[in-house]
């Protein structure tokens, strides 16, 4: 690659992908392409777009030296043999040689030949042995020169997932509104919402699905305790719902959730005028979805209208390992990656969920004096880094830029907030923003946030095993009021003991199979 200085960088989001399976649902060949400059793929060096050419919005240029990796994760349903495609330039004279190590065992030496420039890309096609969920493929040069430039590596694994023949609805974006709903003849998605009975199962096929409407799943829709109704992507497969037809405007959401007991799974939500995906109803589970590029908050629990009671306010619902990012309004101050504010009941969880680069705050709790409080929210085994800047590098100043704002206007909620990660946000990294209820607060991470680390002027909360660190970002001294003990390390002036032997170094995170959230810093596995 290119001489750079050492940057660790991660993107935005996960694999792309490139062509869809076949209609039959059956063991088939899925091919998913996976862009370097998006996350969890992991750069070490800088992720570049002046050569022409390349996928996506850049590629990877990594450090000249032989810690100049390229890494991705690469989903498999099942064990097996899988093909690696991985597209470079180099515009070098000579080859580049790489170690190809997979999940942490190099199994090949593939050299990377010159290609007589650096706009001249072409594929190098390896071969691969895959376990069943997620894998780690690392590209690791073995000579001082690096590697070539990476554009991409598309993976082609067999996904033997069968969905059901009988019962499941299927949608795809050619399909039609009069179409059966089966695997040879999809229907449109609204058409099937209007379909599906309680405990069905609605498929999207793999595609982008041009809307210029919000998608409402009304709240007279829905499944029950014992089966929940499931609006889920095709094993496999990548359903964008893209909405930038719709300008910005409070009334222009996205996929509206107002039905309960439903399942929502590995659907992308993209440039919507409001929020990405709003939750009105109860119950539901909210799983391994991506809101992005959308001109309000990516994902957003609330009341279904002005005149909903408080008690039907949407309570006992599960965000899971889901992904937010590069949500921003005009204005630059209300587009969060997560919310339950202001009209939310209890028993909301987020688990294993990730926000990054949107421009106000990663997870905003807020309450005002004219909706009173909400119901305490959990927020477990997450992450929130660089929320304040785009990925782009765009900042505005009206944005607050907290990584967990857990409050507003003086009301007391009782939240928790545990084993959870704020690195590198615009403001604070947790901050209780005048709540002064008794918040749980414990083992929880917090590094290099822009003023305080943690961050509590008032209130009763409990701290337990936090931890604060600053390498590069000099911020201030932590604050905490309420009751901390000498488990917790907050930032003073120095790092304590963790700090100093487990948490510097560059951040990368990916999902688990099981999707568990996996945060590593400088390489190393963080254990919360």
């Amino acid at each position: 690659m290119q001489l750079r200085s050492v940057i660790a960088c991660t993107g935005l989001l996960a694999g792309a992908l490139v062509a869809l399976a076949g209609p039959t649902p059956s063991a088939q060949a899925a091919t998913v392409r996976y862009e370097a400059e998006t996350s969890p793929a992991v750069c070490t060096g800088n992720l570049d777009s002046d050569w022409t050419g390349y996928s996506g919005s850049g590629f990877c240029n990594g450090t000249n030296s032989t810690g100049g990796y390229a890494q991705f994760t690469v989903n498999a349903a099942t064990a097996g043999t899988a093909t690696l495609n991985v597209r470079f330039a180099n515009g070098t004279t000579t080859a580049r040689p790489a170690s190809l190590v997979v999940n942490g065992t190099t199994v090949q030496t593939p050299s990377f030949e010159a290609t007589g420039a650096w706009s001249t890309w072409v594929t190098k096609t390896l071969t691969v042995t895959l376990t069943a969920g997620s894998n780690t493929i690392r590209l690791n040069p073995t000579t001082a020169e690096g590697l070539p430039n990476v554009d991409y590596v598309e993976a082609t694994t067999t996904d033997s997932t069968t969905p059901p023949t009988t019962g499941a609805i299927y949608v795809s974006p050619s399909g039609t509104d009069s179409a059966a709903g089966t695997s040879s003849a999809p229907t449109t998605l609204t058409s099937a919402i209007s379909r599906v009975t309680a405990g069905g199962t609605i498929y999207l096929r793999g595609g982008t699905y041009a809307y210029a409407s919000t998608i409402t799943i009304p709240q007279t829709n829905n499944g029950t305790s014992a089966a929940r109704t499931t609006l889920s992507a095709y094993p496999g497969e990548t359903p964008v719902l893209n909405f930038s037809a719709q300008s910005e405007s409070s009334s222009n959401r996205g996929l509206q959730l107002f039905g309960s007991y439903w399942r929502v799974y590995g659907v992308v939500v993209e440039r919507a005028g409001d929020n990405g995906i709003y939750v009105g109803g109860s119950h539901n589970v909210i799983e391994r979805t991506v809101t992005r590029y959308n001109r309000d908050t990516g994902l957003q629990l609330g009341r279904i209208a002005s005149s909903t009671a408080s008690a039907d306010w949407p309570s006992d619902n599960l965000i899971l390992s889901a992904e937010s990012h590069d949500n921003a309004d005009s204005d630059g101050e209300d587009a969060d990656g997560f919310a339950a504010k202001l009209t939310t009941g209890t028993g909301n969880v987020f688990r294993y969920a990730v926000s990054h680069n949107n421009i106000d705050d990663g997870w905003d709790l807020y309450t005002k004096t004219d909706t009173g409080a909400i119901g305490p929210v959990t927020i477990e085994d997450s992450l929130s880094y660089n929320n304040g800047t785009l990925s782009d590098g765009t900042v505005n100043a009206n944005g607050d830029r907290n990584g967990y704002k857990l409050g507003g206007d003086d009301i007391a909620v009782n939240h928790v907030v545990r084993r959870s990660i704020a690195y590198h946000n615009g403001k604070h990294g947790f901050t209780y923003n005048s709540n002064p209820g008794s918040m749980a607060v414990s083992n929880n991470l917090s590094i290099d946030n822009a003023q305080r680390n943690y961050s509590w002027d008032a209130g009763t909360s409990v701290f337990r095993s936090n931890t604060s660190c600053r390498y590069n970002v000099s911020g201030s001294n932590d604050k905490t009021v309420g009751d901390a003990d000498s488990t917790n390390q907050f930032w003073t002036g120095t790092n304590g003991s963790r700090c100093a032997s487990s948490y510097g170094g560059a951040l990368a995170w990916s999902f688990a199979s099981d999707g568990k959230l996996v945060v590593t810093l400088g390489g190393t596995q963080v254990t919360l």
